[in-house]
């Protein structure tokens, strides 16, 4: 590669970068707005307005940063710099909006199931560098959620990489070959349908732990550690904490768009160049303001929060049991096509 093609390159990497962080932030925010109303209604509450989170975070980041006497000062400010770095670099790998990954390669899947580790790392590292007791305590109840949910997920990973495979699909780990074959049009029969099916479930239900969001947010419990992992963060650090929230939301239900959802609406309805474009950009907002919707909207509304055996119980027996049936039934209905041909 020439000069001038690598600085092409790095110009397209660097605003694509930039392009993607907006993106992920700004609409981020945007939808824990819409969560926070949508919940507060159907608790029978007014709300705050869907533009709150930017307000708090702009107030976040003009508020001082404050250092705990026996924290570990430069663990504790470049803990949520990492967390939010690492949630923005998943978008890289991600389709968004019928566009394809920044950084597309042959494992995708695999590099995001380890980038989605480090901003819950982040938390940790940042709780037990602040040395509060409650902080401490919130790091080792998000450990424990961390390894509840992990064995679910790589099961999922596995179940459609599998089945990929075994269609002669090559590159199981892209979500470029995941994008161009769905998952659901590779279903050869009722069993593979309910396989996939159970396995939606389960990822939905990660999602909430994921983001520690009620149920599953006793790393954090306001009434039980006032903040827990959190509790001595402020101003900039607490600012970035928040950031990650919001562009985590729009990784977790993106990662579940490219999974299951990822059709695009323009080919349907036969439309091509910008209109297309725009189309397909607005029907992959819709798809993942639904799965926010269902994952953590209706799930935090309607269920307490868990305690902390409670939540590696739900993970480790049910959803873990849960993804290996949905497994085997994906493997069974590959294997009865096979002897029925």
């Amino acid at each position: 590669m020439d000069v001038l093609g690598l600085s092409e390159l790095l110009v397209r990497i660097i605003l694509g970068t930039l392009g993607l962080a907006t993106f992920g932030i700004i609409f981020g925010l945007f939808y824990i707005g819409i969560d926070r109303k949508l919940s507060a209604h159907m608790q029978g509450r007014i709300g705050p307005p869907f533009r709150q989170p930017f307000r708090d975070v702009a107030k976040l980041f003009t508020k001082e940063n404050i250092i705990p006497d026996h924290a570990i000062p430069w663990i504790f400010n470049l803990s949520p710099l990492i967390g939010l770095i690492a949630t923005i670099s998943i978008l890289l790998y991600l389709p968004l909006g019928g566009f394809p990954p920044l950084f597309a390669s042959g494992g995708d899947l695999i590099v995001i199931l380890y980038l989605l580790i480090i901003p819950s790392l982040a938390l940790v590292i940042g709780g037990f560098s602040s040395g509060s007791p409650y902080a401490i305590i919130g790091a080792q109840r998000e450990m424990a959620t961390m390894i509840a949910y992990e064995f679910p997920l790589a099961v999922l990973i596995i179940t459609v990489a599998w089945n990929l495979l075994q269609k002669g699909i090559t590159n199981v780990f892209s979500f470029s070959t995941i994008a161009a074959a769905p998952v659901w049009n590779q279903v050869a029969g009722p069993l593979g349908f309910i396989g996939f099916a159970i396995l939606l479930f389960v990822l939905l239900l990660v999602t909430p732990a994921e983001l520690s969001k009620i149920p599953f947010d006793s790393p954090e419990a306001e009434t039980e550690l006032a903040g827990g992992l959190l509790v001595e963060y402020s101003g900039r650090n607490l600012a970035m904490y928040y950031l990650t929230d919001g562009v985590k939301t729009v990784v977790m239900a993106s990662i579940i768009v490219a999974l299951f959802f990822p059709y695009n609406l323009s080919p349907f309805i036969g439309l091509g160049s910008y209109t297309g474009i725009i189309i397909d950009v607005l029907f992959y907002l819709l798809k993942v303001f639904l799965v926010i919707l269902f994952s953590v909207t209706l799930i935090r509304v309607s269920i307490a929060r868990l305690k902390i055996d409670q939540i590696v119980y739900t993970y480790w027996i049910p959803l873990t049991l849960a993804s290996l049936v949905g497994l085997i039934l994906v493997m069974w209905d590959q294997n009865i096509v096979q002897w029925f041909s």
